[in-house]
């Protein structure tokens, strides 16, 4: 699907070609050197989930999307004055590829893949998370790519012969597009490895104690580059004529912060899409309880991030849609005014930030005869909005205090939901009039590696959208918030089912 915004191009333009690559699709932007969005569009992509707890999808599907994304979102302009490629992508996702054939081994798992909580679960009793998180910032979960690394290896490499020689490489999406892109170099960008919990964040290299501990020859893994690169030059785009720099490259949720100013006190970013990001960045050095501290970007010297990341947002709107047979847009668009007393908790693969529990269920809660699918829509929207304000109030115990939410994706063009997230955190929750945010990032963080702007004129970018403010009473969302809570202790206390991995 492509969306020309503007079909021509005159002497002398200078043009972006920012990817986003998603979870559902991959989309493409083309940018000019004054911010405006020319053209876009949109690949979708499939997932499979062939088991509890596993979520995949295609690499190979992944490369086609983002060929048929970039070619459709050049339509009408005139592809030799692209100057610069910037690449946003889905984070934690890991796959395993032959170095000498370019060929996957086996699909990519994806970041809501939680196949190796056991391995996890035994390091943790084993006495390891407190050291993991020490080093990495990251709690020790499932989410991450270290035990997903694990798991790709033990099938396609039990001994690691393979991977010690240098046989296979081993990586996270960025990693596979910019080998794709650039004919054979292994690459990953400083954000992206820092949500593999295999990197020491403070000293941005591969840490021999958590290679051991996961069992990762280092020899299978991408050099770190800072997020303006050094990366490669572009030659396997179908639509460039010529080649084209990469001189930017960020994690999804890093773009979208990049894209909102992010760096400015006192506002987190929320990014709500299949699970949802929470972030904001923080120049202090301690971590609060049940967030992690990542690496945002690194532009010559790294900045930090406070982070918490939701398994399932609009992944449940997405589930109630199947359920009803419809889709996630007339899921949202039928909520009633109440939940009428129904919570959900969507705990499909466990629950990610604050809470950390991969073991945890899904359930819902407060059903009576007179439920409706009306309420379970409603009890969908607010089970995003409880989760996201759970990791801001998180977030917000830190140093460095909440008082804006900068709202991106999908969802959050609900004015229901963008409501109801303020009304439960009681901060102004701000807008954007751009769907692509992450892609925007992305554009702007390429344009900052080739020079063509600066960080100060990004800061001068206009970006508009709606701002929402509080409804409730103070007792009102205490309220709300005990009933939820009690809701996440009892899906927290809930035994495993028969079927989890």
């Amino acid at each position: 699907m492509t969306e020309p915004l503007e079909h021509s191009t005159g002497p002398g333009d200078q043009l972006i070609v920012a990817i986003d690559q998603g979870t559902s699709a991959t989309k493409a932007i083309v940018v000019d050197r004054t911010g405006r969005i020319r053209s876009k569009a949109t690949a979708a992509l499939t997932q499979s989930f062939p088991r509890p707890g596993w979520a995949e999808q295609d690499a190979l599907e992944i490369w086609d999307s983002v060929q048929q994304a970039v070619t459709d979102s050049l339509a009408g302009l005139d592809p030799a004055a692209v100057v610069a490629i910037g690449l946003s992508t889905q984070r934690e996702s890991t796959l395993l590829w032959d170095r000498a054939s370019g060929a996957p081994l086996g699909p990519v798992l994806g970041w809501q893949d939680t196949r190796g909580a056991a391995l996890c679960a035994r390091l943790r009793e084993a006495g390891q998370a407190e050291r993991v998180r020490a080093i990495t910032g990251l709690p020790l979960d499932a989410m991450f790519s270290a035990s997903k690394a694990a798991a790709l290896l033990d099938e396609h490499d039990p001994d690691r012969v393979r991977s010690r020689a240098g046989e296979l490489c081993l990586g996270t999406v960025d990693s596979w597009m910019i080998w794709q892109l650039g004919g054979g170099r292994h690459l990953i960008e400083a954000g992206n490895a820092s949500r593999t919990m295999l990197l020491d964040i403070d000293a941005g290299q591969w840490d021999p104690w958590l290679l051991e501990l996961f069992d990762i020859p280092a020899a299978v893994l991408p050099a770190v580059v800072a997020s303006t690169g050094p990366f490669v030059t572009a030659t396997a785009l179908d639509a460039l004529p010529s080649p084209v720099p990469v001189t930017g490259v960020l994690g999804d949720s890093h773009a979208a912060l990049i894209a909102h100013a992010g760096w400015q006190p006192g506002r987190v970013k929320v990014t709500y899409g299949t699970g949802s990001s929470v972030m904001g960045v923080t120049t202090g050095q301690h971590t609060p309880t049940g967030v992690a501290r990542t690496i945002a970007w690194d532009l010559g010297t790294p900045t930090y991030a406070l982070e918490g990341n939701i398994r399932s947002s609009g992944a449940t709107l997405v589930w109630l849609a199947r359920l009803f047979n419809t889709t996630p847009a007339e899921i949202a668009a039928s909520a009633a005014d109440s939940s009428n007393g129904v919570t959900i908790v969507p705990a499909f693969t466990g629950l990610g930030a604050p809470w950390w529990d991969d073991q945890a269920q899904a359930l819902i809660s407060g059903l009576s005869e007179v439920t409706t699918r009306h309420h379970l829509a409603r009890a969908g929207l607010e089970s995003i909005a409880f989760q996201v304000e759970d990791v801001i109030a998180a977030i917000a115990t830190g140093e460095d205090p909440i008082e804006v939410i900068l709202a991106d994706g999908g969802p959050s063009t609900n004015p229901v939901l963008m409501q109801v997230q303020a009304d439960l955190s009681d901060r102004r929750v701000k807008t954007t009039s751009v769907s692509e945010l992450s892609a925007l990032g992305a554009a702007h963080i390429a344009g900052l590696g080739i020079g063509l702007w600066s960080i100060a004129d990004l800061e001068d970018l206009p970006r508009n959208g709606v701002t929402y403010t509080s409804a409730l009473s103070q007792h009102q969302r205490r309220d709300k918030q005990s009933t939820w809570h009690a809701a996440i202790n009892a899906a927290i206390s809930l035994p495993r089912t028969s079927g989890a991995v």
